[in-house]
């Protein structure tokens, strides 16, 4: 699985790649996570709010700090 979180570096941006890695620990899952903060590259993807959440290339949450569980739920 690879998971991609898009922003350009702020706070809720973090803050959603941290919850991510945790829910991940807690599922016990194996996945690659990478932080993309190309705006081209987040642009490519249609998304005009951060951060966002990618699983597998499909867009799965945009403008939206999710917590752990909501991320679990997504995977």
């Amino acid at each position: 699985m690879k998971i991609e979180i898009l922003g350009t570096g702020c706070t809720k941006c973090k803050s959603l790649e941290e919850n991510t890695k945790k829910a991940l620990a807690q599922a016990g899952v194996f996945a690659q996570v990478e932080k993309v903060e190309d705006i081209e590259k987040i642009m490519a993807y249609g998304v005009m709010s951060t951060p966002a959440l990618v699983i597998d290339g499909e867009v799965k949450s945009t403008g939206k700090l999710l917590n752990s569980e909501e991320i679990k739920a997504l995977f």
